[in-house]
């Protein structure tokens, strides 16, 4: 049944509130551009940590003969109030969203709406299939998907429902704030018409206002948090394996690394180091001296992230568990007896993190990983993922959705908070890692997670296959990640399961060198992918790709941080800068790094070149400089050891040394000059590892000038300066076919060439450098 107002509606406290008969629509203002609405009724709202406090806003209401315009600087919402139907627009009267109904159906409250010919949709976290998320269903239940990531795959482990609607130009975003399970139709079922339904006749729904995507991203953001700055090393490249089963296996992969000038900064240890599977502990056979092994590791530049799964195992002799089960704190059956269900350890208790004394108690447990030198945390199986137990049918291996989470005195059914377990065990570890490492950034995985999971963790793809498929399904599955908040991502370079090949491998890190997250991952059973597994053809082209990786770092960094402060995310679909053209929309398999590198990687075999989109403007291949002048297609060309990489013109791109960690020290920064009328780029910089950036410990230079007939002008201007910096040397290099004369600070430079390149020196500091052409 539709839902219409039964009396009349008050506006009182800042609140507008509209009397539904058994429920009531009320409106509050979050912030002056996001509207958060809550259909109240006979059920309580789902308990949900998603938004943060609200920022607060004046709401301005008027009466229309039909319904009533409820305002904010930012955003208008319209309603019809028989029946109730919502509509969002600019202050301007431009339509953003809608109209949608409201109705009850059985239990279930759904919004619904007709789709205009040119909608299109993204977000929805970690969806497979195509950027744009038009014509296909989707659910929200956190799920362990072994099975192939296809574009028809709909439950993974992340759950984020999160839509980014753009229809007439304009964009606008919704959170259906709903931690159980939900639908949405996007015109699968009728191509005419979208829905969305939960499980329940209640509904908390945040509308966060455009005009441009850009704009919803940024306040998506605001909205449910922006990820922290990662420690530098994180950006390194990771290596990894379930699993490296021995301290001796170990060590030879961190030594061959080395010894083969592989640069890396991290190894993971899979489940394997544990004894018998059971968390916070240490195998005493295949990993004695935990302490010792990491810090030789640590001399060699490497840190060491270890897996944690949520099942404890059902052991009496085990401390873990007795104090688990002792203190109340695990996951409970309606009856009150802990819940058991099957993992790797066999029959386990899962912690109750629903609870902020779980939370605690678990995070304290980390001092088994911390006092030895543990970096960083990988949380998996965290959906929660269940092997076997009572009343789970497969293929959703889970608790039942009678367990219980939260106080006695107010429990929450497992199936009103399932998707929220991966974000509140990432909640604890991060807020663990805080406390028990203070001052140092904390590093946490997540494969499972709820909208702003990024508050507390970084996400990696789940467990994906090598095949070229998956290496193609990578690329809107992050991007639209990035569109959900969660900027730090990536998959398994090389694919988890399968056997990897030689050319998958080597086209597949090179992808990675543009993924935030670059970790090659894979599973038991399978070829071994490592570097160096395939030849000395394939090492030599993997190399290549970690050293630019290494290279582009203080790019990298720099892009990170704009992540951290603006939301928006560094793998950037077109769509996203270019939405006024129409040819973006649906582009999927090529993306920006930033904003001044557009990247378009190789997703099939045997390729030699490729059909590159570029947008307005001129585009110069990374490498020959040679220019491209969009909007149109072109073919470039793509050999085994080259991925399309393309700087925007008058692009000033910050780059370092080759090194073999992120712990070697920046002394030269070197600025890749890419030619235009106006230059432009940032460096920033702090020292990648403590929290003193956050008290002004960084620094960010600002470069910009001019590029002509005559002379080539760069300026260089610090905007902060509050870090000690080992870096005090900035390299200009420029392709230019001469050596020209060069003056800073009214003082003649030393000029010199290699290769194709134009190089010259100047101190790190405020300064301008006039190059005469």
């Amino acid at each position: 049944m539709t839902l219409e107002r039964t009396a009349p509606a008050r506006f009182d406290a800042g609140r507008f509130v509209l009397p539904l008969g058994a429920h009531a629509l009320v409106v509050t203002p979050w912030s002056e551009a996001i509207l958060e609405f809550r259909f109240e009724g006979p059920q309580p709202l789902p308990v949900s940590p998603a938004a943060l406090p609200a920022r607060g806003g004046a709401l301005s209401v008027d009466e229309t003969a039909t319904g009533y315009r409820i305002g904010l600087p930012g955003v208008v919402l319209v309603l019809e109030a028989s029946p109730l139907t919502l509509r969002f627009e600019t202050p301007a009267g431009e339509l953003l969203w809608g109209p949608a109904g409201v109705r009850l159906s059985g239990d279930r409250l759904e919004l619904y709406g007709a789709l205009a010919p040119d909608d299109a949709f993204y977000g929805l976290g970690e969806k497979p299939g195509y950027l744009n998320k038009r014509g296909r269903a989707y659910g929200m239940w956190n799920t362990d998907n072994t099975g192939p990531h296809v574009e028809t795959a709909d439950l993974m482990y992340q759950s984020i429902p999160w839509l980014i609607t753009r229809t007439g130009g304009r964009s606008c975003g919704l959170l259906f704030d709903d931690p159980g399970h939900t639908h949405l139709d996007l015109g699968a079922e009728d191509a005419r018409a979208w829905r969305f339904a939960a499980d329940g006749p209640v509904l908390r729904l945040y509308a966060v206002a455009g005009p441009r995507l850009a704009d919803v991203v940024k306040r998506y953001g605001e909205l449910t948090g922006r990820m922290a700055l990662p420690p530098r090393w994180a950006l390194g490249y990771h290596q990894s394996r379930w699993s490296y089963p021995t301290r001796g296996e170990v060590l030879h992969v961190a030594t061959e690394l080395r010894d083969r000038r592989l640069p890396a900064d991290v190894i993971h240890l899979d489940i394997d180091y544990m004894e018998g599977y059971r968390v916070f502990t240490w195998s005493r056979e295949r990993f004695p001296e935990p302490a010792e092994l990491l810090g030789m590791l640590r001399e060699q530049g490497f840190r060491v992230v270890t897996i944690v799964d949520p099942g404890v195992k059902q052991d009496p002799h085990y401390d873990v568990c007795r104090e688990l089960e002792e203190k109340g704190l695990a996951v409970r059956m309606p009856h009150g007896s802990p819940y058991v269900g099957d993992v790797w350890p066999g029959p386990c208790y899962f912690p109750d993190f629903l609870k902020p004394e779980t939370r605690r108690w678990w995070g304290d447990r980390h001092t088994a990983y911390t006092e030895p030198g543990v970096a960083g945390i990988w949380n998996d199986m965290n959906e929660p993922s269940v092997f076997h137990g009572p009343g789970v049918p497969r293929p959703d291996q889970t608790m039942p959705a009678d367990a219980t989470f939260g106080p006695a005195d107010a429990p929450v059914p497992h199936a009103k908070a399932h998707n929220l377990y991966g974000f509140h065990m990432s909640q604890a570890t991060h807020e663990a890692l805080l406390r028990l490492l203070p001052d140092q950034r904390p590093f946490v995985i997540s494969r499972a997670g709820y909208a702003g999971i990024q508050r507390h963790a970084m996400v990696w793809l789940g467990d994906n296959h090598s095949i070229w498929a998956h290496l193609e399904q990578g690329l809107p599955m992050g991007l639209n990640m990035g569109l959900s908040g969660v900027p730090f991502v990536g998959p398994d370079s090389g694919g988890f399961m399968g056997d990897c090949s030689p050319e998958l491998l080597q086209r597949w890190m090179q992808a990675g060198i543009f993924t935030p997250f670059f970790r090659n991952h894979s599973a038991q059973g399978t070829r071994r992918q490592e570097p160096w597994a395939f030849g000395a053809d394939t090492e030599a082209i993997c190399r290549d790709a970690l050293e630019w990786r290494y290279r582009l770092l203080p790019y990298l960094y720099t892009v990170f941080r704009e992540a951290a402060e603006t939301g928006l995310p560094m793998q950037r679909p077109l769509v996203l800068t270019h939405e006024e053209d129409a040819e973006t929309a649906n582009l999927y398999d090529q993306f920006f790094f930033g904003d001044a590198l557009l990247v378009a990687p190789i997703l099939k075999p045997g390729a030699t070149h490729r059909m590159v989109y570029f947008p307005a403007g001129r585009w110069l291949d990374f490498h020959s400089q040679e220019v491209f002048t969009g909007p149109g297609y072109q073919v470039v060309p793509a050999g085994p050891d080259r991925i399309p990489v393309f700087a925007r013109e008058g692009a000033l791109v910050p780059l370092g040394p080759v090194v073999q960690h992120t712990g070697e020290p920046l002394e030269v920064l070197t600025l890749e000059v890419f030619e235009g009328p106006h230059l432009a780029g940032v460096f920033y910089d702090d020292d990648g590892e403590t929290l003193a950036y956050t008290r002004g410990g960084y620094n960010l230079w600002q470069f910009s000038g001019t590029w002509d007939a005559q002379a080539i002008v760069i300026r260089v201007t610090p905007e902060h300066l509050g870090y000690e910096s080992p870096t005090q040397i900035l390299r200009l290099s420029l392709p230019l076919e001469s050596i020209p004369r060069a003056r800073y600070a009214g003082v003649e430079v030393e000029v010199w060439k290699e290769g194709d390149r134009v190089l010259l020196e100047i101190p790190l500091r405020a300064g301008e450098v006039r190059i005469t052409l």
